[in-house]
């Protein structure tokens, strides 16, 4: 096998040093994790940048929803590539899909050249191709470094027959590195290091604290019915050391 990778997503500066603490040899920065993740703010990166040392991949979508964007929607994207590669970000994380379902090549080619020498990931919008064979081929062919998947399915668990199959090709071809995301946990490293070739875990190790807030108002969501908005999530550094404990018990 090759060298291990520990990815953890964040969306506060609290997280991303848990993350460092914990162990993880990069964080993915992104907002509103709550929601599967949009682009971050560049003052968030800065903050960040300027208090931890391991590289920072950053997370580009416009909005929560599908990877099919519009004009608008994309050309904020390639904006964003831009000011991220001149803050120092080392990669970026990306993804555009066609309304059939395929890799959107014309707008990756464009992010890519944006990113200008940046590391590239795509990310999960993988999980929702119409045909994750030829997406692959078409990531080494654009040179993308590693695709985040958690193999077409809800988690990664469900998707380790596809992970599997995904990683013997990466091996064949010398494709894109295939790092397994989605419901990873330090039994579920272990698990997979055991039945797979896969080498590259991305979590987010995030556990539930409750508000400091002493008045409440209650009934008065900011935005999804049902949400609970004095519950905040935060990645524990614990977690992301055992993660880690998980990797080098190998």
């Amino acid at each position: 096998m090759g060298t291990y990778l520990l990815e953890c997503c964040v969306d506060s500066v609290e997280s991303a040093l848990a993350a460092a603490a914990g162990g993880a040899d990069r964080i993915e920065l992104c907002a509103g994790l709550v929601i599967g993740g949009l682009s971050p703010g560049l003052a968030l990166f800065e903050e960040i940048r300027g208090q931890i040392e391991i590289p920072i991949h950053v997370l580009l979508r416009p909005r929560f929803g599908d990877f099919c964007y519009t004009d608008r929607e994309f050309a904020v994207m390639v904006r964003e590539a831009e000011l991220f590669q001149r803050a120092g970000a080392q990669g970026v994380v990306i993804g555009c899909l066609r309304k059939d379902g395929s890799l959107d090549r014309e707008r990756m080619e464009e992010l890519i050249a944006a990113a200008k020498g940046m590391r590239v990931n795509l990310h999960r919008a993988f999980d929702v191709c119409a045909d994750p064979w030829e997406t692959y081929r078409q990531a080494k062919e654009l040179g993308i470094d590693t695709i985040l998947t958690s193999g077409q399915e809800e988690n990664c668990l469900k998707g380790l027959p596809l992970l599997k199959e995904l990683a013997e090709l990466q091996k064949k071809i010398k494709g894109p590195r295939i790092m397994a995301g989605a419901g990873v946990t330090p039994k579920v490293i272990r698990q997979f290091l055991d039945e797979t070739e896969i080498t590259d875990f991305h979590l987010s190790a995030k556990k539930v604290l409750e508000s400091e807030m002493r008045y409440r108002k209650e009934g008065v969501p900011m935005g999804i019915a049902g949400m609970d908005e004095y519950s905040i999530f935060r990645t524990d550094a614990q977690e992301v050391a055992r993660a880690r404990q998980a990797l080098e018990r190998v």
